[in-house]
């Protein structure tokens, strides 16, 4: 145990764990699953965001992994990142798909769903049931579209804290999210921090440089400069390209060198060539699919919101790290991965001497993995070794946190 006011530091191995990775890895699996949905903010615009515009009804698309004990406590929720959902675990009923961190939740997984409730939402703004760019806008009949207010990762936390308040449960024994979702897990910590017991914040920031802003704003850029995009109000014909080539940007920031040398190198992937240019290297086709395959589940629109609220976000608001950590009493666990260029572990250092400079009660753990970003949807055992233990310290303080 990490005493307060000290940051503890592990440093673990990078052995792969490939057959984690499986449906339901070594452990059991949640089985089929289904979305489900909650509305709020009635009458409309009731719901009032950060910039003081106001929207509503919403509606939040989330799901549900074990089951509440008696006393509600031991509910832990999960916080996805940019183009993720609330289709975290299991099997779709709708569509047969694997939710993105199945190899996290389950029976006897790191979120061990026979001990805890697993919660995750799609975030204000997604395309993936929470209302956003596409939902239909009350007032006129059609989409939102670009009428659709900016939003912040505060909005997205209290759309949470609203769908906690409908489940009827007062306290989270946990937050836990990598990429966007640490963002959340620390605006969680900033927010509503009597709402939960602990963070686990996961490669991420607790602001964007000025790289990770440069890489959003040119993935905006190649959106709206598609012909296809016509000011956000595409009706059948969305900005493919422009979309595709963001989804390409961002798949070169999310692996490592060392990663990619790995799974493509110089390779020649005959026959298809996607263009003139083009001399089919492996690593062109892959993100030539990743582009298409990310054009057929997410929205354009939605892909320009959320970026700029993860770049507009700020957990400190301005002034020192450690003043705004100041009297927190929940437990952080940070993890970081030494080959993440795009959140590199110099940004959770700094967080982690925050929380020791605050008197937070803080474990750093840096992990050693040549899957750059990407790592912390991968590393699987790694993971799951830290994080179980850092829940079972939480249910063991459970009393006085």
């Amino acid at each position: 145990m990490v005493k307060k006011g000290t940051v503890g530091i592990a440093r673990d191995g990078g052995r792969r764990t490939g057959a984690s990775h499986s449906p339901g890895g070594a452990q059991g699996s949640v089985g089929e699953v289904a979305t489900r949905f909650h509305q709020f903010a009635h009458p409309p615009g009731t719901l009032v965001l950060e910039s003081g515009q106001s929207l509503g009804p919403v509606e939040v698309a989330y799901e549900t992994y074990g089951g509440l004990n008696a006393e509600k406590s031991n509910a832990i929720m999960i916080l996805h990142a940019l183009t993720g959902d609330a289709h975290a675990a299991g099997i779709h009923e709708a569509d047969g798909r694997l939710g993105w961190w199945d190899a996290m939740i389950g029976p006897g997984k790191a979120f061990d769903t026979e001990r805890y409730c697993i919660i995750c939402s799609n975030v204000l703004g997604g395309c993936k049931g929470t209302t956003g760019p596409v939902s239909v806008n009350p007032r006129t009949g059609r989409v939102y579209a670009m009428d659709f207010p900016l939003i912040t990762i505060g909005d997205m936390v209290a759309v949470q804290r609203r769908l906690l308040d409908h489940l009827g449960i007062d306290r989270l024994l946990a937050v836990a999210g990598g990429s966007m979702g640490g963002m959340q897990a620390l605006e969680w910590l900033r927010a509503f921090p009597e709402r939960l017991c602990g963070a686990v914040v996961i490669a991420t920031a607790a602001k964007h440089s000025p790289q990770q802003i440069a890489f959003n704003e040119v993935g905006r850029q190649a959106i709206m400069a598609d012909p296809d995009w016509r000011e956000g109000h595409y009706d059948g014909q969305p900005p493919s390209k422009g979309l595709a080539l963001a989804r390409m940007i961002g798949h070169i920031t999310y692996m490592s060198e060392a990663s990619m040398s790995e799974k493509f190198g110089r390779r020649i992937q005959a026959p298809h060539q996607s263009h003139k240019f083009s001399n089919g290297f492996e690593v062109e086709e892959y993100l030539h699919h990743k582009g298409r395959r990310f054009v057929e589940r997410f929205d354009a629109n939605s892909y320009l919101y959320i970026t700029h609220a993860m770049d507009s976000y700020d957990f400190s608001r301005g002034e020192d790290m450690h003043r705004a950590l100041a009297g927190l009493t929940q437990k952080v666990m940070l993890i970081a991965f030494r080959s993440d260029w795009l959140y590199p572990v110099a940004q959770s250092r700094e967080i982690a001497r925050a929380c020791k400079a605050a008197g937070v009660d803080a474990t750093y753990c840096e992990i050693d993995s040549d899957y750059g970003h990407d790592a912390f949807l991968l590393e699987v055992e790694q993971e799951s070794h830290l994080i179980r233990h850092f829940l079972q310290g939480l249910e063991a303080a459970r009393g006085t946190c």
